[in-house]
């Protein structure tokens, strides 16, 4: 059995990691802060993403999801696939000799790190910038919206490293390019830059890297100005058309205007 993994609480734990949250109001912004080592990304790592996610303040709207350095991230730390692994981690060799249940377990609480970006009470945006790799790929797609830099280089690496995308990655990236290109994309692992993710649907706006945070910042303004309970119901529709029939859709749009307009008027349930 592998050995339980503690969770981090604290921020500065979270920044030792390489992540930092920094909150103003209904505006947070999350930084991949280990630029020295392009942002390579350890459970460690994920613990604090996940951390971040459970205790960001209720009142926070929008996330800006940013990056130090060069390089958004670079993907995993190979450390990961070395025989002594990370040290205080488990390794890929030992989590392969867990049983199915703590295996399931361990890749369970790595996906949290990821997961929670598209919950419907905020709305996230990626900044990236020069390599955006596997686990880095997955994390901006993670994201609700992508601004990207010109220099931005996206490739999914997995499939050539024997494994395959499990940090949440396929689902958005298979809804934004459709199967045959998002098969395409992850079997060959090739790169895929700014003026392709543009025109694939991955970022919905290129800009030259000094106008990156800038851009992506004038993206959060109007979200924030919006009715926050307005974007809510907007997001949950949108995230769960592709699950339903043109008839649940266009049911789905009845209830939630009935609930705005209710809202609005104060009429409570």
């Amino acid at each position: 059995m592998t050995a339980p993994v503690p969770a981090f609480s604290s921020p500065d734990e979270w920044e030792a990691s390489g992540v930092r949250l920094e909150v103003d109001g209904e505006f947070a912004v999350v930084t991949l802060c280990h630029p020295q080592r392009r942002n390579a990304q350890t459970p460690a790592m994920w613990r604090a993403l996940a951390g971040v996610g459970r205790e960001l303040p209720a009142a926070v709207r929008v996330v800006l999801l940013r990056a130090e350095g060069v390089s958004f991230s670079a993907g995993l730390d190979r450390a990961m696939f070395s025989p002594e692994g990370i040290p205080g981690e488990p390794g890929f060799l030992a989590l392969a000799g867990s049983s199915d249940q703590d295996l399931d377990a361990s890749i369970a609480a790595f996906q949290e790190a990821f997961s929670w970006w598209r919950r419907p009470d905020v709305i996230t945006i990626a900044a990236v910038q020069g390599h955006a790799v596997g686990a880095g790929f997955q994390l901006a797609l993670a994201c609700d919206l992508r601004i990207c830099a010109e220099d931005v280089q996206f490739a999914m690496r997995e499939t050539s490293l024997g494994l395959v995308p499990d940090l949440t990655g396929t689902k958005p990236l298979t809804d934004l390019v459709g199967y045959a290109r998002a098969l395409e994309i992850c079997a060959t692992g090739r790169w895929v830059f700014a003026k392709e993710a543009a025109e694939l649907g991955l970022a919905n706006l290129v800009v030259p890297a000094g106008e990156l945070e800038a851009a992506a910042r004038d993206l959060a303004a109007p979200l924030l100005a919006a009715p926050r309970n307005a974007v809510i119901e907007t997001k949950a529709l949108l995230l769960g058309a592709g699950a339903r029939s043109y008839q649940e859709q266009v049911a789905a749009e009845r209830a939630a205007q009935a609930r705005r307009l209710r809202d609005l008027a104060g009429i409570g349930d």
